[in-house]
């Protein structure tokens, strides 16, 4: 069955209150008595449509809506609220379209034109914003006067959905005065732009085509087997432009090149028309435009994300000193312009990560050189934060993984500043070394490398493999390190006394946990004992409940299944651990328990193949309070345990906000805009009684099984870890928990509109 399509279904029984269609599947839908035909029969066909009523049931109707599932169309507007407007689709419900969904101001009684989809809850939604959905292929030809509906009014054109089914735009140029939305014209999509000297377009002797052809429908054709066209880059395997090619309903490309606009066009890879020259430039004029639309028989998600081209196109920046990137989105109703230019290079990005937290010395150290054919620049200063935070790129692409590079790094790091330390007598002759780990408390560094011939371990470029960079970082960070040490003994000074103070808490770590493992071989109940453990020894099929609270706790000990659930309540909130060194984390009870429980152990004795539970699940109040310890907990895991993130095992439960009676039947909404869906459903009235739950402890045992731990009805978000915005991540952590305020109001500032269902 097919939810928002018209569909053949036949009757598999018959009831008082309607019948049951059925596909065959061992699904089912229920058709309400009003809407069944005369003479209708167990086996008969019915063609019906299928939809959810407010309690998430699939219902059949005879009716034909106005819109079905991925079509366009205009609807009336009936009413309109603070999440958004409900329009008529021709049933006996409304369908909403978000507040999010919006093209302008929208009015009782307009008629707007929507795309309709289905949305993350399975709900029909619609959408005012159309231009992604509407087709680019369409019949019209250079010159074809055409009829369209004006969608969008922006600086860079008009935006228009042609015959309601064909999108285009009316550049600025074309100079309309007083447009608004509800006009008639013309044809376009995204465009992304470069001056540079524009693909070559002369014959490619070898495959007989374009060197254009080549490079977008063949793959390894690219500059790295080209024999030297570059020295150092990246993404030079001939594979981006290709597969962006293949997966894009439509690609067209144009070159300005030698007084010559050539055009070609492309659609899911295959040539539609060939190359050719269609209109002439000035001399200056050069570069190549690529203008495309990604499949949406293959992406789900067709949106390019703005903060993931703004964590890049900066990081881009940083790493090409000079380099001049401007970054415009003009999609929303304000436009969106950032410029990154920064002439320091990675001595102003490590500045910019070390923005949010207190530097212990004012300079930068910096080292440059070229060893083995391989160029260095390394960036670094400690703050005094307690996590180092190590970024390295090859050829100005982000390895997440490090490689050769990052050990060369670290190797001379520790090398370095233990000779110093033992020279200047800050360490004792029978004293230990300085650990690694010991000096880069509070690091925040950057490690670049450009190596001609980059051997990476995958595709994906995670992790550099080349040992000529190895010796190359290892050899000029400890010479020119060095040499910094020696002039700056201040600085020297302070680095060494915090890696000094690292080394005596961690010593103070390491026999809190040595303590701790000697209890647990000694001790056959080594797990903590507010734990209400699960029964199964399976851990892909258990999970664990990090609940706030004792009366919480109470409450989910019944609910459980107590053979795949285990509950570990906590005690007011955990240690901030991005304000603590790691004696103090080993130290405090609620990480302890949560360490133990878990069976993982943390930092360099982490392994997840002891993890004992698939899913660990953050269960708090939907207040102020449960987020402040949802953060405190996302932190800890971040810093400590991040593997269990970008293994997909950290998720956050979503207990509902409000609970609704009426008539003896009972719904639950987990936003303002569900609420409002399920009032819509049932009529608004006195009768009506709305609980707004601001705690777990308000639900008893049924209820919190029913609405946030049944594996079969709950709503769970899963914590995603994502390498391309490291750096941005971390930045996020350290403005919410570190020491500095300022900072921490700016993101509040910032991000308040975003807020929703608020408690204070």
């Amino acid at each position: 069955m097919e939810l928002g399509k018209i569909q053949n279904l036949k009757v598999d029984r018959k009831k008082d209150f309607g019948v049951y269609l059925t596909d065959g599947s061992g699904e089912d839908v229920l058709l309400p008595m009003k809407e069944v035909p005369k003479n209708c029969e167990v086996g008969s066909e019915i063609e019906v449509f299928i939809y959810r009523d407010s309690k998430d049931r699939l219902i059949a109707t005879t009716r034909r809506p106005k819109l079905l599932v991925g079509e366009t169309g205009r609807l009336l507007v009936k009413s309109t609220t603070g999440i958004g407007a409900f329009l008529d689709i021709g049933l006996e419900r409304d369908v909403l379209l978000p507040f999010k969904e919006t093209v302008g101001k929208v009015k009782e009684g307009d008629e707007i034109l929507v795309y309709l989809y289905e949305d993350k809850s399975h709900r029909l939604a619609a959408s005012a914003k159309v231009y992604s959905h509407l087709s680019a292929k369409s019949p019209y030809k250079k010159d074809d006067e055409v009829a369209g509906t004006v969608i969008e009014v922006k600086k860079m054109g008009i935006f228009v959905a042609v015959d309601d089914k064909y999108n285009g735009m009316i550049p600025p140029n074309e100079n309309f005065e007083n447009v608004k939305v509800g006009d008639r014209l013309d044809l376009r999509v995204i465009r992304v732009r470069d001056d540079g000297r524009g693909i070559p377009v002369d014959i490619q002797k070898k495959a007989g085509k374009s060197a254009l052809e080549v490079v977008f429908t063949i793959l390894h054709a690219g500059g790295k087997f080209g024999g030297g066209g570059y020295k150092v880059s990246g993404g030079l395997h001939g594979v981006g432009a290709s597969v962006v090619n293949a997966l894009s309903k439509s690609l067209s490309v144009r070159v300005y090149k030698d007084k010559k606009v050539y055009n070609m066009e492309f659609e899911k890879g295959n040539v539609i028309k060939e190359l050719s020259v269609i209109d002439s430039c000035d001399d200056e004029e050069h570069g190549t435009e690529v203008v495309f639309l990604p499949d949406d028989s293959i992406f789900e998600v067709k949106e390019f994300d703005y903060e993931t081209l703004k964590t890049r196109l900066r990081e881009t920046a940083f790493l090409t000193k000079g380099l001049k990137i401007i970054l415009r989105d003009l999609r929303g109703e304000e436009a969106l312009s950032e410029e990154f230019h920064y002439e320091g290079g990675i001595k102003e990005f490590i500045e910019y990560l070390n923005g949010n937290k207190s530097a212990v010395y004012d300079k930068v150290i910096y080292c440059e050189g070229i060893k083995e054919r391989v160029q260095v620049e390394v960036a670094m200063q400690h703050n005094d934060g307690y996590s180092d935070s190590i970024y390295t790129f090859v050829n100005n692409i982000n390895t997440p993984e490090g490689g050769t590079h990052l050990t060369g790094f670290k190797n001379a790091v520790t090398k370095t500043f233990n000779d110093y330390a033992r020279k200047n007598k800050f360490l004792k002759d029978s004293e230990e070394n300085l650990s690694g780990e010991d000096i880069r408390e509070g690091l925040t560094a950057i490690v670049s490398v450009k190596v001609e011939n980059p051997q990476f371990e995958g595709q994906t470029k995670q992790k550099l493999g080349n040992s000529e960079a190895q010796l190359a970082v290892n050899s000029i960070v400890s010479e020119q390190m060095t040499y910094f040490l020696e002039q700056n003994p201040g600085i020297a000074k302070v680095i060494c006394d915090k890696a000094l103070m690292a080394q005596r808490a961690r010593a103070a770590a390491r026999k809190a946990r040595d303590l701790t493992r000697r209890k647990s071989a000694l001790d056959s109940i080594s797990l903590p004992g507010k734990l209400a453990d699960c029964s199964s020894k399976n851990p892909k099929e258990c999970e664990i409940f990090i609940v706030e609270g004792d009366s919480a706790g109470g409450s989910a000990k019944t609910a459980r299944r107590r053979d795949t659930q285990a509950i570990l309540p906590l005690r007011g909130k955990i240690l901030n651990v991005e304000k603590a060194r790691l004696d103090r984390v080993y130290g405090n009870s609620e990480i302890k328990s949560m360490i133990t429980a878990f069976g993982t152990g943390i930092h360099e004795d982490f392994d997840i193949e002891k993890l004992r539970y698939d899913k660990i699940i953050i269960m708090t109040d939907a207040d102020v309070d449960g987020a402040h310890i949802e953060t405190l907990m996302l932190t800890f895991i971040y810093r400590f345990m991040p593997e269990l993130i970008k293994e997909g095992h950290v998720y956050l439960a979503q207990p509902p906000l409000y609970k609704l009676e009426k008539n003896k039947k009972t719904w639950y909404a987990y936003s303002d805009e569900e609420l409002n869906n399920i009032l819509s459903e049932v009529g608004r009235d006195q009768n009506n009684k709305i609980q707004r739950y601001k705690g777990l402890g308000e639900m008893d045992a049924e209820q919190l099984w029913e609405t946030t731990m049944d594996p079969e009805r709950r709503v769970l978000l899963k914590v995603v870890y994502d390498e391309e915005r490291k750096t941005d991540i971390d930045l996020t952590f350290t403005t919410l928990m570190g020491d500095e305020v300022e900072p921490r109001r700016a993101f509040i500032e910032k991000n308040a509109k975003y807020v929703k269902n608020l408690d204070i």
